[in-house]
């Protein structure tokens, strides 16, 4: 990604949580808890949460995997990473990765569940398929790629930021997001199942 947005993405670290809190009530804990769920990951297992920005889901992944699991984070802004440290400092069973989530430095089947929080939405263009193409190489067979994003929000202001968020990846490419986001999934992987969180904020797709 170019450095233009990795030196935006850096900057917005240090809003980045106070801009979710708006939109989740339960000042993100809650809807991590509910994606680390949906993994079905359990103790010795390795997952990865691409675009971990913050880190918000790191804890409640790590808290599945237990002490003889590795829960991964990977972002490719330097920023996002300091802020996901120091929520993560203490567990040991975390590890932070800066890289290109459409170039994934790791091997062949690794991992036990790969999720994406309120993320993928900003990938450009191509890089969102090639990101699709790293997640089934990187999965255990039979696996899931977890997705979660926004539905629209109602509130107005935090509504305004959705739209400029989406049209900052062009019109016509965030008009194909909000519309036909199921119809891509479904391009790449055999099963796709949505669910809505218990908030109505917020939407997991499970992709197997």
């Amino acid at each position: 990604m170019g450095k233009i947005r990795r030196n935006y993405y850096d900057l917005f670290s240090k809003f980045y949580d106070r801009f979710i809190a708006m939109h989740a009530t339960d000042g993100q804990g809650a809807l991590r808890d509910i994606l680390a769920e949906h993994t079905a990951a359990g103790p010795g297992d390795i997952v990865l949460d691409i675009c971990t920005g913050t880190g918000a889901a790191l804890r409640p992944l790590a808290a599945r995997v237990e002490n003889t699991g590795v829960v991964v984070g990977l972002d490719f802004s330097s920023g996002m990473l300091r802020a996901a440290r120091e929520k993560t400092r203490s567990n040991a069973r975390v590890c932070l990765v800066q890289a290109d989530c459409s170039r994934l430095p790791f091997k062949t089947g690794v991992f036990a569940a790969i999720t994406c929080s309120h993320a993928f939405y900003e990938l450009k263009g191509e890089t969102q398929v090639k990101t699709i193409e790293e997640i089934k190489r990187c999965l255990l067979p039979g696996k899931p790629f977890l997705m979660m994003e926004h539905e629209v929000p109602e509130n107005r202001l935090v509504r305004l930021l959705f739209y400029i968020r989406l049209m900052s990846m062009g019109r016509e490419r965030a008009v194909q997001i909000l519309k036909h986001e199921l119809v891509f999934l479904k391009r790449h992987f055999r099963h796709v199942k949505k669910t809505t969180t218990i908030t109505g904020r917020s939407k997991i797709y499970t992709c197997i």
